[in-house]
């Protein structure tokens, strides 16, 4: 650990609180600790270890200790850039001390520009967030079952991406070939095609044919090869999501991927999402207000969780197909001049209230555990 010079001189400091902000990087984080009143009492930086976490914990805490002398008489909290990021093996740490963890998205950016950007800034700035009211999210605790859906999540969208790359290098590939290998390629299906290839046998590759043949065989197999991974990681997804929310999973249109990006977003301490309109906002399906003078209207989200909210979509644009309540409601407010857009927006919102619903029980396991444990 490698500590700066402290800002302000290290003395009693007679403040009834302690903020420390924490701007995290993959090497180091920077942190800087501000009391209730606003005064930056220090600033250090710390490795982003194991060891360097205990540190920071301890720097914190002396400091915490100067505030009054008595360490249950002051309150610290941790407002942390990157808790699912650089941030999160400190958030790990920090977590079984008791102590109250935020998670601040990113810097102002108006001071950015009026003071420039410094790691020391932007820890401040964190702390500042946090103290100011305008940051509340509290960090997600990443150690629970939710957590494993994320990660199988993250590895079959990265297999999804990469096996679109492939099929695109193939094509690519069969367009430039030799005239008469591309012409018993092109007129195949897409599954036929990828086991035609699978099978070629281009033997010595001393010809631009053979090289060909060559390639094409290795992108098929990899096609193939990913496509096996992809289902492996379905049947996985399929198994957590059903014995995580059994009841949300057993919503029309529901799967494993919409249900794993939806849980995903609420996170294993689910407490952190305090309502039903809390939700909304989070996977953004909220209205904004944007009124002015005697006009009063609303306008479209478009923050939140894109990726929820384009999980949102594809459960409601099934249940507009197959849901019978749902054709209902869609026939009557279309009758009623609403356009398809703005229905599928309400229907999204209807959907919100449907999962807030459905995850009451992780809500109730959450609330239990600590009294169980006590």
């Amino acid at each position: 650990m490698t500590n700066t010079s402290p800002s302000h001189p290290r003395g009693r400091i007679e403040a009834p609180g302690l903020i420390v902000g924490v701007d995290t990087h993959k090497d180091f984080h920077v942190a800087a600790a501000v009391d209730e009143r606003g005064a930056l009492l220090e600033i250090a930086r710390f490795s982003a270890t194991r060891t360097g976490y205990d540190r920071l914990a301890l720097w914190a805490e002396g400091l915490r200790r100067q505030v009054t002398g008595q360490v249950a008489d002051v309150a610290l909290t941790y407002a942390i850039e990157g808790t699912s990021s650089y941030g999160a093996g400190l958030v790990a740490a920090l977590r079984p001390t008791g102590v109250t963890i935020h998670e601040v998205a990113r810097p102002n950016r108006r001071d950015r520009r009026l003071r420039g950007k410094t790691d020391a800034f932007d820890a401040e700035n964190a702390a500042r967030a946090v103290l100011a009211g305008t940051v509340t999210a509290t960090a997600k605790t990443a150690d629970g079952n939710i957590e494993m859906i994320r990660v199988i999540k993250c590895a079959k969208h990265a297999a999804v991406k990469a096996r679109a790359a492939t099929m695109i290098s193939l094509r690519h590939l069969i367009v430039t070939a030799p005239a008469d290998l591309r012409e018993q390629l092109e007129p195949l299906t897409k599954m036929a095609l990828l086991r035609r290839c699978a099978g070629l046998r281009p033997g010595e590759v001393d010809d631009p044919t053979a090289a060909t043949k060559y390639a094409l065989r290795a992108m098929a197999r990899r096609w193939l090869y990913l496509s096996e991974e992809i289902t492996k990681h379905e049947a996985q997804l399929d198994r957590l999501t059903t014995a995580v929310a059994p009841q949300l999973r057993e919503g029309c249109g529901i799967g494993p991927d919409a249900a794993a990006e939806l849980l995903t977003v609420i996170g294993d301490n689910v407490a952190r999402v305090t309502s039903e309109a809390a939700l909304a906002k989070l996977c953004g399906v909220n209205p904004i207000p944007a009124s002015s003078g005697r006009t009063n209207r609303h306008r479209l989200n478009r923050g939140g969780h894109r990726q929820a909210n384009a999980a949102l979509y594809r459960i409601v644009i099934v249940r507009m197909r197959l849901d019978e309540r749902t054709k209902t409601y869609v026939t009557r407010r279309t009758a009623e001049g609403k356009t398809k857009s703005e229905i599928i927006r309400c229907l999204k919102r209807h959907l919100i209230r449907e999962i807030w619903r459905t995850t009451r029980h992780l809500r109730t396991q959450e609330q239990t555990a600590p009294a169980a444990a006590a």
